[in-house]
């Protein structure tokens, strides 16, 4: 029985998004019973010029990790694991303060600064979104950014439960590249 609790406790800890199964969703984190019809037409976040947080942007640690936030809005460039977050946190504040919505283009980073936008790219097939990043994580090791179910399921990865992504900061006023 003594080796069932650390057990239990590294499940319950193992970060947001859904697990690396097809077609699992990480506990109840999946999406509502009757999503909305037009998923696909959910449009890009425009960047724009916006203040950085007061507080989110400050140093923390997270599961035992510490991170230093970007304090500036710079180029980045950035590929990794990518996974999603759904129901689970839908309704819940953000490090921003924002509520979250899964059916909003938004995105969780370590570092980025809050609030930053990014193209995200998923390597595989090429599909691409425009994120705003609002919240902090994700947290599980080898995971990259965490994206919003919509912002997901547009990169066709929400089954998969993660994807390989290319993440690449927008510095708004400033052409891609540059």
């Amino acid at each position: 029985m003594r080796h069932v609790v650390p057990v239990l406790v590294c499940l319950l800890i193992a970060g947001c998004g859904s697990t690396s199964s097809p077609g699992g969703y990480y506990k109840d984190d999946g999406p509502h019973a009757n999503p909305p019809s037009n998923l696909e037409r959910v449009p890009d976040a425009v960047p724009k010029s916006e203040p950085l947080h007061k507080f989110a942007n400050r140093p923390y640690t997270a599961m035992g990790t510490s991170y230093t936030p970007m304090t500036s809005v710079q180029p980045f460039r950035q590929r990794g694991v990518a996974s999603w977050y759904g129901k689970r946190y839908h309704g819940q504040k953000t490090s921003s303060g924002e509520v979250y919505d899964m059916y909003q283009m938004t995105a969780a980073h370590p570092t980025l600064p809050i609030p930053s936008y990014a193209r995200v790219t998923n390597t595989k097939n090429g599909k691409s979104v425009v994120v705003r990043i609002n919240d902090r994580g994700p947290f599980r090791s080898g995971r990259i950014i965490d994206l919003s179910y919509v912002a997901a399921y547009k990169l066709g990865y929400i089954q998969a439960g993660e994807a390989t992504v290319e993440v690449e900061s927008i510095v708004p006023g400033r052409r891609a590249g540059l």
